[in-house]
């Protein structure tokens, strides 16, 4: 049974008492609102008129500082790493230290110009000295050289000369091929990184790549010379394909000829084991051999130069690609796809040519598929990066070890046996170099050395000014947020904590220092 309260009731009684014009008047009103009057704003008001409160809007809050918490103390100097002294130390030289009235000076070229070192970081100019040394590398190469860019070549591209010489080079417009050394070439996501610092058509590799000495040198002529997709001579390389093709069938027929009972070597078929295994060595040999093709019969050479065509050879392709498709999805139901034997296929087609559909579709509707009938897609050309001009080689202690060895011996015998007893990462060091060296000197292209000296080639001059400026100008960073020049540093905090300086300098030390330039704050 439902009940009503009394208070409903009353206000329902209230409600039919009142007149119906006004209650809808009522419930008009209620959704309305008075418009507020806008005052105008005088005509000298400007944004500028209202000031904000001295501690911002809202409260001034003062956050808590927790009095146990550390403070750190700023940093007041950047020291690279000197390995060349004893156990290694901080360098003073190879330094950069906050100055009077902020200005920045450097342990070897004294106070830095202000208005660069304002978009600098400190860590950075303690590679000042390397950074200089590279691009002094560059300039001696480009006065040199007969063309104002070109190819350059360099060993070392993760070490501070080389990798600045990289990026210098390449902001000059240069194309570089860069050889990451036996430190670091190990770790390819950092040879990838500094093949990312490059513009095409340069790149960078490996020390191992370069120890092929031929792929070495047919990376650095295609580099020269670029690669143009678009000049492809299709009408004239057609021809020659099929001629390979040809030679590789006859090839195939003579040495896995019908009397084998498969396509295989016949030092397989032979038996080799226990006299007691030959029994079962037929039934197993069959089994095994069922899984290759079978041996083809001869084909007629001059019956296969005027019957097969370019167009039965697209013919052979389609079969190939249809039976291969097949075999690989496991089978369509209509394609036998555990026998197919391409030699009696082409023979076959030899004696009775098969005649193109006229409908057939169009080939070469799959990207980059190989096609007789159509020339391959228009790709975009690799420019030309030019002539080898110079060649720079960064110095480190396996190479100069080396070279030293090999330069000791007078004899061919006997830098033949002064390699033999070097390590590896030192054979490596030198044959790496001697390729980048033996395609520079075939070019006519200048050589130099950064970091150090070595037997038989030309150290750098000492960095002038201008290769100073050269290096800071790369160092500036943009309002873009990037710049030309750029390391990958890890920083640690002595000024803070004092044993860091030790720790930093074993980690400098170790064998295979990562792919990183280490800087100790103070």
């Amino acid at each position: 049974m439902l009940s009503v309260s009394s208070s409903a009731l009353a206000r329902l009684a209230a409600r039919s008492s009142r007149p119906a014009g006004a209650a809808s008047t009522a419930t008009r009103s209620m959704g309305m609102k008075v418009r507020e009057e806008i005052e105008e704003l005088p005509s000298n008001f400007s944004m500028d008129a209202v000031k904000p409160p001295p501690h911002g809007f809202g409260k001034p809050y003062e956050e808590e500082t927790d009095p146990m918490a550390y403070q750190r103390k700023p940093v007041t100097s950047a020291h690279s790493i000197d390995l060349t002294k004893g156990e290694g130390a901080a360098s003073a030289l190879d330094s950069a230290a906050f100055g009077p009235n902020g200005s920045v000076v450097h342990g070897r070229f004294g106070e830095v110009d202000s208005s660069a070192a304002q978009t600098i970081p400190l860590e950075y100019l303690a590679f000042l000295r390397p950074a200089a040394e590279g691009a002094a590398a560059l300039r001696e190469i480009s006065k040199e050289s007969k063309s104002p860019t070109g190819t350059i070549l360099v060993y070392g591209a993760s070490k501070p000369a080389g990798m600045a010489a990289v990026q210098l080079a390449n902001a000059s417009g240069n194309a570089v091929v860069a050889v990451v050394d036996g430190q670091h070439s190990g770790h390819d996501e950092f040879v990838d990184t500094i093949k990312g610092l490059t513009s095409e058509p340069g790149t960078a590799v490996s020390e191992e790549y370069a120890l092929c000495k031929a792929n070495f040198r047919d990376l650095v002529n295609k580099t020269v010379s670029g690669d143009d997709f678009t000049s492809f001579d299709f009408d004239t390389n057609q021809y020659q394909f099929l001629s390979d093709f040809k030679a590789n069938i006859l090839d195939y027929v003579e040495a896995y000829p019908s009397d084998l009972p498969a396509a295989v070597d016949s030092e397989q078929l032979k038996f080799t084991g226990k006299e007691k295994d030959r029994a079962n060595f037929k039934t197993n040999m069959e089994t095994y051999l069922s899984q290759f093709a079978p041996g083809a019969d001869p084909i007629d050479p001059a019956q296969l130069e005027a019957n097969f065509s370019t167009d039965q050879y697209a013919l052979f392709k389609k079969k190939f690609g249809i039976q291969t498709t097949a075999v690989i999805s496991g089978g369509d139901g209509v394609t036998d796809i555990d026998r197919f034997a391409p030699a009696e296929i082409v023979r076959d087609m030899c004696a009775q040519p098969e005649v193109v559909p006229k409908d057939e579709s169009k080939e070469g509707d799959y990207p980059f598929e190989f096609s007789l009938k159509s020339g391959p897609p228009d790709l975009a050309p690799i420019p030309a990066g030019g002539p080898v001009i110079g060649a720079i080689i960064e110095v480190n202690p396996d190479l100069t070890a080396a070279c030293e060895a090999v330069a000791a011996a007078k004899t061919l015998r006997g830098k033949a046996e002064a390699l033999q007893f070097l390590t590896e990462a030192q054979k490596n060091a030198h044959a790496a170099a001697s390729s980048i060296v033996a395609i520079a000197r075939k070019a006519g292209g200048t050589i130099r050395t950064v970091g150090g000296a070595l037997p038989g080639l030309d150290e750098i001059q000492k960095p002038g000014e201008a290769d100073v400026q050269t290096a800071l100008k790369g160092m500036e960073i943009g309002d873009d947020g990037t710049s030309a020049l750029n390391y990958f540093i890890q920083v640690y905090r002595a000024g803070d904590w004092p044993v860091y300086e030790d720790y930093a300098i074993h980690r400098a030390k170790e064998p295979l220092s990562g792919p990183r330039q280490i800087v100790v704050t103070k």
